[in-house]
């Protein structure tokens, strides 16, 4: 089950709720979410109080963002072995959510075999549940910190490629606070140059079908008061053409192990435009969403989205009539091609920034090379 309550400043000002916290009121444990879906008009918390609330969250994209992603999984196995339901049945639910991106059935598959290993050591439901909370609550962290050194490392990358500073940084769909358990991949990037007062401009597109962009990139933006501009994702190859982008910087939700980046539908083309222009694409994840079972992009399930996503458009406070609850924008009966990802070959990609460093060249070797180092570090 799920409900919802507004949480909004009396002033008009943005409230600091986060985009995810597990919460005990006296009748239960709940995963409390911040419902993207309603941004940037209302801060509205979503309160889930089983996995199949939280699976359906995800799906509506309430809460969405790869690594995120992760961590809501991992809190969905909490979440069900503390209130008692099917911890193996919620698994396969919850990884199964969102097909493309791999953070999800990692933080699943973390918090699930917690679980198990509890069980394993005869504690009981209560200590197993405990076991699956207290993983979730470290990948939470561990996210938050990870956050933080991919940002270090990618402004290093940004001021080797660009010295000088000044940065005009084009970004596509949403990577900040809103994804991450800190202030996110991509847009931590930019968020670091504009603190240290390196950031020109942030070109923001706007995303479509369902503009992440426009409601949540430029709403961080605007949050945080950086210098940013939105465009339509069709303006930014005259951007290009004008010499007004100096990089490019993008999140993933699926890194194949030869580098191929799955991300959100639109990041390929940009890629092409970076190329012809000689300008930097630059990926910025963390290494759980590197997927070393994928070998390539050509293995990447892509997800496909209903078409009235494409046909309709929706907005909190408007009176919706169409089919998928939007405002109708084609004609009854239009069919619609809406693939939520595109795949962008590595070759095509400069450099791959995680946590643990930067990879450039992106080849099969250094992305395995830096998973190894990765787990070694955890280890």
């Amino acid at each position: 089950m799920a409900d919802q309550y507004a949480q909004s400043g009396e002033d008009g000002r943005p409230t600091d709720i986060p985009a995810i916290r597990w919460d005990e009121p006296p009748e239960g444990p709940v995963l409390v979410l911040l419902d993207q879906t309603r941004l940037p008009a209302e801060e509205v918390e979503l309160v889930c109080t089983d996995a199949s609330a939280l699976v359906e969250a995800i799906r509506s994209l309430a809460v969405r963002g790869a690594p995120l992603l992760g961590i809501a999984g991992a809190y969905g196995v909490a979440l069900a072995a503390a209130r008692g339901f099917d911890v193996d049945e919620a698994a396969i639910a919850l990884a199964g959510a969102r097909p493309t991106a791999v953070n999800l059935s990692v933080g699943v598959r973390r918090a699930q075999a917690a679980h198990r290993a509890a069980l394993a050591e005869g504690g009981g439901a209560e200590r197993a549940a405990g076991a699956a909370l207290a993983a979730a609550r470290r990948l939470h962290q561990e996210d938050a910190e990870g956050s933080a050194r991919m940002a270090a490392h990618g402004l290093a990358l940004l001021d080797e490629l660009l010295p000088g500073g000044g940065h005009r940084i084009l970004t596509h769909c949403n990577t900040g606070a809103l994804v991450s358990g800190g202030e996110g991949t991509a847009f931590a990037v930019a968020l670091a140059a504009h603190r240290d007062g390196r950031l020109r401009r942030l070109w923001v597109d706007e995303t479509r079908p369902l503009l992440q962009g426009a409601r949540l990139t430029a709403y961080e933006a605007a949050r945080n008061g950086m210098a940013y501009t939105l465009l339509t994702d069709n303006a930014a190859g005259s951007l290009f053409a004008a010499g007004e982008v100096d990089a490019v910087l993008i999140g993933a939700d699926r890194i194949a192990a030869d580098g191929s980046v799955a991300n959100k539908v639109g990041s390929y083309p940009l890629a092409v435009l970076a190329r012809y222009h000689h300008v930097p694409f630059i990926v910025v994840a963390p290494v759980t969403t590197v997927d070393p079972d994928t070998p390539d992009g050509a293995s990447i399930e892509v997800e496909q989205r209903p078409g009235f996503e494409v046909t309709e458009i929706t907005s909190p406070q408007v009176t919706v009539s169409g089919p998928g609850g939007g405002i109708p924008l084609a004609p009854l009966g239009t069919q619609a091609y809406n693939p939520a990802f595109d795949v962008t070959p590595p070759e095509l990609v400069t450099a791959i920034v995680t946590e643990e460093g930067a990879v450039s060249p992106v080849t099969a070797e250094a992305l395995a090379e830096l998973c190894d180092r990765s787990r070694q570090v955890t280890i």
